[in-house]
């Protein structure tokens, strides 16, 4: 099935989205973490804390990361859920290599493996994982039903899937301060500290015309999870999906 953000492009209609991921994530990598953050006024930091939370009373001790990026979400992941192994999967080595880094100076790097992977066709066996976390990275999925395909291949029976994405609230007033927010103060800060015109517009376009709340619950349920519920958190500027394989 297609949905609207597999439309959605970094860089204009020609070319693999995922190419076009890849390039940006590449491209912004170095201004990334302070972006985040700044974006999000730190409050990023409270809802990776949540999703950690959810999967603490399963104890998964192999767990992969997709789509993760600078490795925030598996650092904190890692500390906090105390894994036998964590192994974080992207496309964008750029974004890898600042991980990398911030492992090796968390002195994590005998736990932590970053892996260049694409998420709608992953090399590691069936039932490989515990459990498998996606932090704001779904929406960038070029096949969001291959991709959950996937993960819910990789999964041992049993299994948890949390994923955490950006959302557009739907109630007055937050709903009309975040449009004016994702319209124009994000593009204009990203612009300015990732010097890369199309990042930042691109993102609010994705947030928008990514699937949300009940309707992204039944694409979950559709390629074969059950108990799948959602959170939003902060007025639903974020939702927190969890299911089980």
């Amino acid at each position: 099935m297609n949905y609207p953000q597999e439309h959605i492009k970094p860089y204009g209609k020609e070319g693999k989205k995922s190419e076009q991921v890849e390039e940006m994530f590449d491209n912004i990598a170095p201004a990334y973490d302070k972006l985040n953050h700044t974006l999000s006024m730190g409050i990023d930091r409270s809802w990776r804390r949540k999703a950690v939370n959810a999967l603490r009373p399963f104890h998964p001790q192999r767990i992969m990361d997709v789509a993760t990026g600078t490795g925030d979400f598996a650092i904190l992941a890692c500390c906090e859920l105390q894994p036998t192994t964590l192994i974080g999967t992207d496309i964008s080595e750029g974004m890898m290599n600042v991980g990398r880094e911030k492992v090796k100076q968390a002195h994590l790097s005998d736990k932590i493996f970053f892996v260049r992977e694409d998420c709608t066709s992953l090399s590691f066996a069936d039932e490989s994982f515990d459990a498998v976390t996606v932090a704001f990275g779904i929406r960038n999925f070029d096949g969001l039903d291959k991709g959950l395909s996937e993960i819910y291949r990789v999964l041992v029976p049993g299994g948890h899937l949390v994923i955490l994405e950006l959302s557009t609230p739907d109630r007055f007033p937050m709903k009309q301060l975040f449009t004016v927010y994702s319209k124009v103060v994000i593009p204009f800060l990203g612009k300015c500290i990732s010097k890369d015109n199309s990042a930042y517009t691109y993102l609010p376009k994705s947030i928008r015309a990514f699937p949300q709340g009940e309707v992204m619950q039944k694409v979950i349920h559709r390629v074969g999870f059950g108990e799948v519920y959602f959170k939003r958190l902060t007025f639903g500027i974020c939702t927190l999906y969890i299911a089980k394989k």
